[in-house]
């Protein structure tokens, strides 16, 4: 049996063996480690699928191939060669999947195969590391049909249903609910059975016999995680420097570095607890949060000595939890579930990243206002779209943002990421706590009853968990609907990696004064209070101010003709 370089993700084209846990001649039983590999998205242990005695290794340690690139062969002699000698009759194809049979007095053949499917964690996001198990919808034994839902995860961007890839048995769970693991992982295990080929009379029985036995040892193949489209490009670079004076890093490891801006020195300071002193990911990540704790210490220290007297302190990024003992039994604990602490975190790193300016100002929806109570049972009758003021507020955003393609972008390292498409993210809240921002792949070609129907349809799906990996990665920016919730005014924190949100209050009628017969009046006028919050890193007070500008321009000089 030839074993390969796996593919753990779609855009991953190459994996490095980081060690192998049998040499040649070992004997290998079902599911036991036999080698470990690193590739930039994902550190995992490659189990065997079947039992039997390592006969070759083709690729050494530390050494990089590409995906589908055989590393070892493994001599297997299933229960199904064992009827073969014993009957004479049946023998065994190159794959132990396939059992061909010769019968003396027929010349037909039949092939039936039984496998066993590896249902791994899907990667729900460019960033997303690890899922957590929510619930299983089937157990143990239960027959399951192509694409019905097996079990639900939640990630730090999304909580959505997996379902079957096959039809076939569920043979095993690996996760339990409520257990968090990396991206990659299997999760559990599915039986399925094919066959072709036609059989006859007493051939058929003994194929049948020969499968049922050949079951248990038979390959399995996996099944990809979720992927959606990676456009990031590891500006880190492996040399051979970085080897002699670090030892064997892995693309995980590396990705990170750059990421985190953690200097060649650094790394050489990293005190290794893998294999021969590997860097982890763990590693790594201790490192980055000392170094922060470092830094922090250091800026509390210069500040003390330049201020000997300040007013006040910077308070902490995270405040020590206190116990409800502390406040008797009045006070009730409890615990965040999963989207909640990455919800928390997320938050943080985009505080911490961000160096966020907020701009106001208010809006006469007076137009949008009028159209949309005038033909608003016209277009739902007629399209099926319910006409809302933020289908004309992504309209004006999206031709804001083409006018303004800075605030289109992103930042990596020093360069500025300008895209050339808007990917418009639409913040969802869900019960009870969550909040979410699929985005609307390729608004730009939308007009508004286009946009009006995305947005609809984002948010049924983010309610109902039916969202794909595609719809909550790739934003380019995002527009989030407080107003909804009745509140007139709030500043927002940008959606990492982009640079700008901008938040809408709610429409509320208010006196304005307006210009009638060259005089000034009172009027009564729809307004809605309009935020930006934007990344000062690229994002100057006077593009931020155009750009919110541009928006308040487009809605209150709405015309009908440009729906």
């Amino acid at each position: 049996m030839e074993i390969v370089m796996p593919k753990m993700g779609e855009s991953v084209s190459e994996g490095t063996i980081i060690k192998w846990h049998k040499k040649v001649g070992d004997k290998v039983k079902r599911d036991e480690i036999i080698f470990e590999i690193s590739t930039d998205k994902v550190d995992t242990e490659i189990p065997a699928s079947a039992d039997g005695i390592l006969t070759n290794i083709n690729v050494k340690e530390g050494e990089t191939v590409e995906v589908g690139t055989v590393v070892a062969i493994l001599s297997v002699e299933s229960e199904a060669e064992s009827i073969a000698k014993s009957s004479q009759k049946i023998t065994e194809e190159p794959s132990i999947t396939s059992i061909k049979i010769k019968p003396t007095e027929a010349k037909i053949e039949n092939t039936i195969s039984n496998s066993i499917i590896d249902i791994a964690m899907p990667k729900m996001g460019e960033s997303v590391m690890e899922g957590t198990v929510i619930k299983w919808h089937k157990k143990v034994g239960d027959p399951i049909k192509k694409d019905e839902v097996i079990f639900e995860i939640s990630t730090d961007k999304v909580d959505t249903e997996i379902p079957s890839p096959e039809e076939g048995i569920l043979a095993e769970i690996m996760v339990k609910e409520q257990e968090t693991v990396s991206v990659g992982t299997v999760v559990a295990r599915l039986s399925i059975r094919s066959s072709s080929g036609s059989s006859v009379g007493s051939s058929t029985r003994v194929v049948e016999s020969a499968t049922t036995s050949v079951q248990e040892q038979s390959a399995r193949k996996t099944v990809e995680p979720l992927q959606m489209h990676d456009n990031f490009q590891n500006s880190f670079q492996l040399t051979e420097e970085i080897n002699e004076e670090t030892g064997f890093l892995s693309p995980l490891v590396l990705s990170i570095a750059s990421k985190e801006n953690v200097s060649q020195a650094e790394l050489k300071r990293i005190k290794g607890s893998g294999q021969e002193g590997r860097i982890t990911k763990k590693d790594i990540l201790a490192f980055i949060q000392s170094r922060k704790t470092s830094d922090s210490h250091h800026v509390a220290h210069e500040l003390k000595t330049e201020l000997p007297k300040p007013s006040a302190m910077p308070a902490p990024s995270f405040v020590p939890a206190v116990s409800s003992q502390s406040f008797g039994d009045g006070v009730e604990k409890i615990p965040m579930d999963n989207i909640r602490q990455k919800i928390m975190q997320h938050m943080v790193s985009s505080r911490d990243t961000s160096v966020h300016v907020s701009a106001m100002l208010e809006v006469d929806m007076t137009k949008i206002h009028n159209f949309i109570q005038k033909n608003k049972d016209e277009y739902q009758k007629r399209d099926g779209v319910k006409l809302t003021y933020m289908a004309f507020i992504a309209n004006a955003s999206v031709r804001a943002l083409t006018a303004y393609p800075l605030v289109n972008s992103s930042i990596d390292g020093t360069n500025i990421l300008k895209k050339k498409f808007v990917n418009l993210g639409i913040a969802v809240a869900i019960e009870p706590n969550g909040l979410i921002v699929p985005n609307i792949k390729g608004a730009e070609n939308l007009n508004t009853i286009g946009l009006a129907k995305a947005i609809s349809d984002l948010a049924f799906r983010s309610r109902n968990k039916k969202l794909t990996p595609d719809d909550i990665s790739g934003g380019t920016f995002t527009i989030t609907n407080y107003g909804v919730f009745g509140t007139i005014f709030g500043t927002p924190i940008i959606n990492q990696p982009e640079v700008a949100i901008i938040g809408v209050g709610a429409v509320v009628k208010k006196p304005v004064v307006i210009e009638a017969d060259g005089m000034d009046t009172i009027a009564i006028k729809p307004i809605m209070s309009l935020t930006i919050s934007h990344d000062h890193r690229i994002i100057d007070g006077m593009l931020g101010g155009m750009f919110l500008k541009y928006i308040k321009d487009t809605l209150e000089n709405f015309d009908p003709a440009n729906l």
